[in-house]
């Protein structure tokens, strides 16, 4: 066969891959939350082998970036245009965590209280160091966790009790707050900017504690889980990560806004 003969006939094959991952960066595009790969190969249309392909392909070239487990638009994307701000920002702050908790060994977690609910802003875990897995909506369970129940914290009683009123407490596991009163209880004489830390209350095996982040007047916090036989290590992790703080807040504070 020609070399002349070899292009012509590699060429539908060259469109169709072209073909087949854009619809790939059409169908994470309608996630503003990202999507699994199962979800992104149902929604283009592919089989699972193929989508996985492109996937990393994608990943790899900087056009998606995969995190918790999700695929989201990466850097390369972002600078073709037409990606949604939030969207932009929230890569922004991926890659700050990203490279802490890489460093530390450990997934990070960066999250707001915004228009009356539980906003998590940003997860940064890799393969050896998984993020917890979202069992019961983060939105909802704020009594359970420790990113909520710091948020919780920094607001004033009315502001807490309007979302304890959508949201009421229930116990997710053995260690979970029982009710409203328990989960006051424990909140009752906590300074809003200390450190909470919490153990097994919303998923057994993991513990996890989280620190306010001060910017102007918003409520936010990072967070951090662990494997529950690796408590022993929450403490100085949560200590590190306070320590620099300072290098935080700049590269942090403006994606709360948004």
């Amino acid at each position: 066969m020609s070399t002349a003969n070899i292009g012509a006939s590699s060429q539908p094959t060259l469109i169709g891959s072209v073909q087949r991952a854009l619809r790939l960066l059409e169908a994470v595009g309608a996630h503003r939350d990202g999507a699994p790969a199962k979800q992104l190969a149902r929604e283009a249309g592919l089989p699972l082998p193929t989508a996985y392909h492109l996937l990393r392909t994608l990943t790899h070239e900087g056009y998606l970036r995969r995190e918790n487990g999700v695929f989201r638009y990466g850097d390369a994307a972002m600078s073709l245009g037409g990606v949604d701000e939030r969207e932009a920002r929230r890569a922004g702050i991926s890659d700050t965590l990203a490279g802490i908790g890489e460093e530390l060994g450990v997934p990070l977690y960066f999250a707001a209280y915004r228009e009356g609910e539980v906003d998590i802003l940003a997860v940064a875990d890799g393969p050896e160091f998984p993020a917890v897995e979202e069992w019961a909506d983060f939105r909802e369970t704020a009594h359970a966790h420790a990113v909520g129940q710091c948020l919780l914290a920094q607001l004033g009683e009315e502001e807490r009790d309007e979302y304890l009123a959508r949201h009421p407490v229930r116990p997710l596991t053995p260690y979970s707050a029982r009710d409203r009163a328990d989960l006051l209880r424990r909140l009752d004489g906590r300074h809003r900017l200390q450190p909470v830390f919490e153990q097994q209350e919303y998923a057994l095996g993991t513990v996890c504690a989280a620190f306010p982040i001060v910017a102007g007047t918003a409520v936010a916090t990072m967070a951090v889980s662990l494997p529950a036989n690796r408590v022993e290590q929450l403490r100085p992790v949560v200590e590190s990560l306070r320590s620099r703080v300072g290098e935080l807040v700049s590269s942090l504070s403006f994606s709360i806004s948004i």
